[in-house]
């Protein structure tokens, strides 16, 4: 019965001891972060993926750029792009992107709209696993003037 006892009680004393956090022990290090593993093909890295007109007047300037470039080996080719809506224009470039060359894919949103805007413009390339690409335009077109009405004076 004591060496029961004995068993017992040092088993317990194991675990306490066991859960005691070791003064001695260095923490954690953290990993590095590994770098991004380069894919043989094109890539395309948008500089932003959003761009935010912001609140605009009536009728301004909806001329906007996404520029990228192409971080792969091969050249890059933009099929298409495509505006969720008829609002909203994008234009690609014609030609192939070298590797290491910048391109713009230029949107063109109507500014005639009045009110709170999130549209999208589909990219589709031949980049390596990024296909296809959702970009994004938000922003507010505010109310155009309104002339200031005068009432005649009555004499």
């Amino acid at each position: 019965m004591k060496k029961i006892l004995l068993v017992a009680v040092l088993s317990i004393m194991g675990v306490a001891h066991a859960q005691t956090p070791n003064a001695n022990a260095k923490p954690a290090t953290p990993q590095p972060a590994q770098p991004a593993q380069k894919v043989d093909g094109p890539q395309i890295t948008f500089e932003n993926e959003t761009i935010d007109y912001g609140t605009i007047p009536h009728n301004a300037d909806g001329n906007r750029e996404f520029v990228f470039v192409n971080t792969g080996n091969k050249p890059l080719i933009i099929e298409s792009a495509q505006g969720s809506c008829g609002c909203t224009v994008p234009t690609t470039p014609k030609d192939p992107i070298q590797p290491g060359q910048r391109g713009v894919i230029g949107v063109r949103y109507a500014t005639d709209r009045v009110g709170q805007f999130t549209k999208n413009v589909t990219v589709r390339s031949n980049a390596v696993g990024n296909e296809i690409k959702v970009l994004t335009i938000k922003g507010n077109v505010l109310q155009a003037p309104q002339p200031e009405r005068t009432t005649p004076v009555k004499s």
